[in-house]
């Protein structure tokens, strides 16, 4: 019995049709996953500058206590961002603007500042523009919730109390592990 030629040739690669079937399945895994890795992305670093934001809150407090020196919080929103900066010396000492470094006046010191431009994927606002931490006692005064926002329109409000402690909370449903404001 005698085979041909073609019946014995073994196929090696692949061919176009199955590469075009692979490839269309790897863009349709793709664009399924691609808005979760875009919501995932945003909701994280909406968590990481809330994070960011709790930290220096703690900082201003305990660094006020610890040199006996009253140091402020002071936040900015404009047309261009907003921003926030722990500094010494009066609220007008160290204006901080969303699209330059604080330039502080009177012998006040800027010790951190965030900035959160109007293009930028961030937004800051706050019901009180500048809190004071008290050296002697060790408080926060007045007490205000800031708030940072995505522009997807998820929200984190950081409540500061009297005590200089913030807590955390969403008024959305989507960010689970938060309660609700």
């Amino acid at each position: 019995m005698k085979t041909s030629a073609n019946a014995t040739r073994r196929q090696r690669g692949v061919t176009l049709v199955e590469s075009m079937a692979a490839v269309a399945i790897m863009g349709l895994a793709v664009s399924t996953t691609a808005p979760s890795f875009g919501s995932l992305t945003d909701k994280r670093r909406l968590e990481g500058e809330a994070a960011q934001l709790r930290t220096d809150i703690h900082l201003a407090r305990s660094e006020s206590v610890r040199a006996n020196q009253t140091l402020r919080l002071s936040v900015l929103s404009d047309s261009r961002g907003s921003c926030y900066v722990i500094h010494t010396g009066k609220a007008a000492d160290c204006p901080c603007l969303a699209d330059a470094p604080p330039v502080c006046a009177n012998g006040a010191t800027a010790l951190r500042s965030a900035r959160f431009p109007a293009s930028g994927p961030m937004r800051m606002s706050s019901n009180v523009s500048s809190m004071v931490f008290d050296p002697q006692l060790g408080t926060t005064s007045p007490t205000g919730t800031l708030r940072l926002s995505s522009p997807q329109g998820r929200e984190l409000r950081l409540i500061v109390n009297i005590m200089g402690r913030a807590r955390s909370c969403t008024p959305t449903t989507d960010m689970p592990g938060y309660p609700r404001c």
